[in-house]
């Protein structure tokens, strides 16, 4: 790796070992980009946390590479989210190619007045060291390198963890476990539970490579190219002038042949041409699975991101679903730990996001059955959207190179309250995630807290439920339309920023409702 040095984070010897064990709040499994994100939300409630991890660097390999708007939000708590923009590479342009033929562009993010863009290009290892670095300087989170889980064993009020260091094994209990390990989750086969799911043959070859030359920030995907005439080939730019190149390979072929640098720069020169010159940066040939578990809370041990649901890489809902996974489960776990809420307000983080995984599950299958067609009519209909896409409008809606992660919806969720106005022409509903726009001079997203914060529109100053923001939108810009406002009309935000419930005039009576209703403290009646 040419272009990024890796750092080795240092080790220390737990006081486990010592004799000096505590029973810990939380203990988090796994420091990809989904467990320091879940540790850093849980020390901005006031809740310790230790991360587990058994390796002492990040991730090796770009691997997840499209941050999406709605992950940046969420780490710009942490301010961390700049650095991102800064670093990585931003695009709103994608092009789809029919051979050396462009078909059509199209933008991501087609109306302005929003802080972050659609989409940042940046390698998941620059992620990782930036939650690092944040994690390392807050006090309330202990990030543990070459602490290796090797048992896991539930109890009613508590979770032991065994763990293996380079000093030895110890034992560490948790009254809450929470595991971010990845697709190949060891505490979910420790439990022995199921990861069911569809298994998709073909074959990819990824290649990152340095390339000298600039190149349009965009995304480009090319079906039947010239230079790879009988698949498909997937373009991205990432940070340090790198590029993220896929090739279809086919069920068929040998993986190991095709990781061989000789192979490799051959297909890259058919690419690029004679003239083009390039380094090597990382290279791996895969196949995927979808899969789900069947529950993401088992007792008082909670699964999210790649543990407890996997997709295709296409359209970039792996990470990004993770990191929406922890938003959703952090603010939750602190209210139950603090005994502000019940324990059955976890079920509603397995009830939601099993939701969002599945719809994440089936976007990701539309696209892979698209760029990979199983039958000879399925190939037929894509060849047919493809020709027909660059003269005619309608054929571009059905071509899926990847429909990209925006936020998922969380249909009738326990915790919101439906609409009673029935007025309402648009605007997130219940369920569906807040917009942002420009408010003053700042953005809609930075006048809202951690917590619950309540939004209303119009210059009648409302005293919010305890424990509430409130943020007043006067005036009558982006926002109001964004929300379909009316003077008077209000909106709660919970903390991962979902709409819970929204209202045409403000009801104090009905915000409180509303409010203990989301928390989980009254789920038994309605408040429509």
């Amino acid at each position: 790796m040419s272009s990024y040095e890796y750092r080795h984070y240092p080790y220390r010897r737990p006081p486990e070992l010592d004799g000096k064990a505590a029973r810990r709040p939380v203990v988090v499994v796994g420091a990809g980009m989904a467990g320091p994100t879940l540790a850093l939300q849980l020390a901005a409630r006031g809740v310790p946390t230790v991360v587990l991890d058994e390796d002492d660097t990040v991730s090796v390999g770009s691997r997840s590479i499209c941050q999406a708007k709605h992950s940046l939000e969420v780490w710009d708590r942490f301010g961390i989210s700049q650095r991102m923009v800064d670093k990585g590479i931003t695009w709103e342009q994608g092009e789809v190619y029919l051979r050396d033929q462009a078909v059509y562009r199209f933008n991501l993010q087609p109306e302005p007045g929003h802080k972050f863009p659609a989409f940042v290009n940046l390698q998941q290892y620059y992620v990782e060291e930036f939650l690092y670095e944040r994690c390392l300087a807050e006090p309330a989170i202990e990030m543990r390198f070459r602490n290796k889980v090797i048992g896991v064993a539930p109890h009613d009020d508590h979770v032991a963890v065994e763990v293996e260091t380079p000093d030895g094994r110890y034992t560490l209990e948790a009254e809450w476990l929470v595991a971010c390990d990845g697709v190949r989750s060891a505490v979910r086969h420790m439990l022995g539970l199921a990861f069911e799911g569809e298994v998709f043959h073909d074959q990819f070859l990824i290649a990152d490579i340095r390339l000298l030359d600039e190149l349009p920030k965009e995304r480009r995907f090319w079906f039947y190219p010239p230079f790879h005439p009988t698949n498909s080939v997937l373009l991205h730019r990432q940070a340090d002038n790198v590029l993220r190149v896929d090739f279809q390979l086919g069920r068929d072929a040998d993986a190991e042949e095709e990781k061989k640098p000789e192979n490799i720069d051959r297909r890259l020169r058919m690419m690029f041409g004679p003239e083009a010159r390039w380094e090597h940066e990382w290279s791996s040939v895969y196949t995927f699975t979808c899969r789900m578990m069947q529950r993401f809370v088992e007792g008082r041990v909670i699964f999210a991101g790649d543990a407890a649901h996997v997709v295709s890489p296409f359209g970039a809902r792996g990470g990004n679903g993770a990191i929406a996974d922890v938003d959703n489960l952090a603010w939750k776990l602190a209210l139950v730990i603090g005994g502000k809420a019940p324990v059955a307000l976890l079920d509603s983080y397995d009830r939601e996001r099993r939701a969002a995984a599945r719809e994440n599950i089936l976007n990701s299958t539309r696209s892979t059955d698209f760029i990979t067609p199983k039958f000879p009519a399925s190939r037929a209909f894509r060849d047919a959207a493809l020709a027909l896409a660059r003269d005619f409008p309608f054929a571009r809606a059905l071509i899926n190179s990847g429909r990209l992660s925006v936020p998922t919806l969380q249909p009738e969720s326990s915790l919101d309250t439906p609409d009673r106005d029935g007025d309402w022409a648009s605007g997130p509903g219940p369920g569906r995630a807040m917009l942002d726009a420009p408010v003053g001079n700042g953005w809609l997203i930075d006048r809202l807290g951690r917590d619950f914060g309540l939004l209303t529109f119009g210059e009648r100053q409302v005293e919010p439920p305890d424990g509430v923001a409130g943020i007043a939108v006067g005036g009558n810009g982006l926002a109001w339309r964004r929300y379909d406002a009316r003077p008077g009309t209000t909106y709660l935000i919970r903390p991962d920023r979902y709409v819970a419930a929204r209202w045409r005039n403000h009801d104090r009576a009905a915000v409180t409702a509303a409010l203990e209703r989301a928390q989980g403290r009254d789920t038994g009646r309605s408040h429509a």
